[in-house]
């Protein structure tokens, strides 16, 4: 392939180790060619009812994504519609879904838990 058909987009994901003391992330890294799908898994603390997507940008900074609260979406004004979504179909877990992705996608994605 030509190398301007080549590129990588590179996720890079923050993820506390195994300690039950925090978020756990997964995967840890991840590469996906241009027009791929991307799906983050974040697993909150346990007991933790709501859960926050991010992603952090050179450009950008830190960006909010969107909220969950008890498995229902709060907030979601920050998340890119058209090609992002996410849920939380059960306390144990959330995803965050990136459809066909685009070099503009490339960040830090982060989620965090909270009461």
């Amino acid at each position: 392939m030509a190398p301007r058909l080549l590129f990588c987009l590179v996720l890079c994901f923050l993820r506390a180790e195994p300690t039950n003391a925090g978020v756990i992330q997964t995967p840890r890294h991840k590469v996906t060619g241009k027009g791929q799908e991307a799906t983050l898994w974040c697993e909150p603390i346990s007991g933790h009812s709501a859960v926050f997507w991010y992603r952090q940008t050179i450009v950008q900074g830190l960006e909010f994504l969107t909220y969950f609260r008890n498995q229902a979406p709060i907030d979601d004004s920050g998340m890119p519609k058209e090609r992002f979504s996410a849920q939380m179909p059960n306390q144990s877990h959330s995803t965050l879904k990136i459809q066909s992705t685009q070099p503009q996608d490339s960040a830090v994605y982060l989620c965090a838990s909270s009461l």
